[in-house]
């Protein structure tokens, strides 16, 4: 298992270190008229000695031709998700919304932080929202070397229909504990394009 892990978070690292040829950053989407709409769902291979795990990005976007375009959060400037609450295929929006149509080929998460608590579940109508109240307990603020994460996928985006992508988030993989303290290293893939 542990061989497994370390495989898998060597795949995700090779795949984290392309390089962006955008070094400006990534642009806005369109929004405009014969834009297509683009959803990124998001569900979970929970942690198990967990009761919460809240995640927080600060960005997506998708790329297509030497660009990234930036999707809106629902709701606010950030995103956080309860990877606990997205276990057993319950899956929730990350972000989306409309974009210029053509051909993509990559997918880009930006983590902002990421905290693990032992004794209580977090209390959310949703597993993702703007924000999410950290309950009360045992927790653990996760170091993140790497927050970037970029996942190879090609979907063609036309302005007659919707575009959903899932992502899986591997919690059991992602989360390295070392002694007292924890590592967090995003392995996820692309589960489905719709």
């Amino acid at each position: 298992m542990r061989l497994a892990s370390v495989a898998a978070v060597t795949a995700l690292l090779m795949s984290v270190a392309c390089g962006d040829s955008n070094p400006a950053g990534p642009s806005e989407g369109s929004g405009t008229g014969g834009a297509g709409t683009f959803n990124l769902r998001i569900t979970d291979s929970p942690y198990g000695s967990a009761k919460a795990v809240l995640v927080t990005f600060s960005e997506v976007a998708t790329h297509r031709d030497g660009n990234w375009t930036r999707l809106p959060f629902p709701g606010g400037s950030t995103r956080t998700c309860d990877l606990k609450k997205l276990q057993n295929a319950a899956q929730d929006l990350l972000g989306g919304g409309p974009i210029s149509p053509g051909t993509y080929t990559m997918v880009r998460l930006v983590v902002q932080s990421a905290k693990i608590y032992f004794d209580n579940s977090a209390q959310s109508a949703t597993p993702c929202a703007p924000s999410i109240a950290e309950p009360a307990g045992a927790s653990a603020l996760m170091n993140i070397p790497s927050g970037e994460v970029r996942l190879n996928g090609s979907f063609n985006l036309t302005s007659s229909a919707a575009t959903t992508v899932v992502l899986d988030y591997d919690g059991e993989s992602s989360i390295i504990q070392n002694g007292s303290s924890y590592t967090m290293q995003p392995v996820i893939r692309i589960v489905s394009i719709q």
